[in-house]
């Protein structure tokens, strides 16, 4: 059975160019697994859902999702501001 999104990465560009791929059936986990991806600078290659790679605004909009849960989260512990302020003043979902 095909897990429901798969997650193609390589973690140490600059150093390997060994292809990981990364399971989960939850949407919730992809998003938290795309924000670690993007924190240790990982090059992601391809979103697979349900087998089907995710292309132009799909793949996009998953990475700025992820993007936007790392700024919400870095403006909530800097700033002590709580989700509905950082919506307000940043335009971002917490």
């Amino acid at each position: 059975m095909l897990s429901k999104f798969a997650i193609e990465y390589v973690i140490f560009p600059q150093h390997s160019q060994r292809m990981r791929t990364y399971l989960t059936d939850d949407p919730i986990e992809a998003e938290e697994f795309l924000m670690h991806l993007l924190l240790a600078h990982a090059k992601v290659h391809a979103i697979r859902h349900e087998g089907a790679v995710l292309t132009g605004p799909q793949f996009d909009r998953m990475l700025k999702i992820a993007a936007e849960r790392i700024a919400s989260d870095l403006l909530r512990e800097s700033l002590e501001l709580d989700a509905p302020d950082i919506k307000r003043r940043f335009g971002f979902a917490a």
